[in-house]
């Protein structure tokens, strides 16, 4: 892919050189709708991804200082 350069004009006035836009262009793949499951196709039923949920709540906002937000 080749990149793209324009120019702009910076906080000061003066011209500076940017990279344009450097995506592939086409729409990107849904996961999660329709006939694939996404996240949810991991779990046997509301039951697990229900534990699962509490399990990550836990870890994030328990008091036992497990998050990895938590530094000791």
């Amino acid at each position: 892919m080749e990149e793209k350069i324009i120019e702009k004009e910076d906080y000061t006035g003066s011209k500076v050189k940017v990279l344009d836009a450097t995506y592939d262009p086409g729409t990107p793949e849904k996961k999660g709708v329709g006939d694939e499951p996404g996240w949810r196709g991991h779990f046997g039923g509301r039951e697990q991804m229900i534990k699962y949920l509490k399990n990550g709540e836990r870890y994030w906002y328990g008091t036992d200082w497990y998050g990895s937000e938590k530094k000791r």
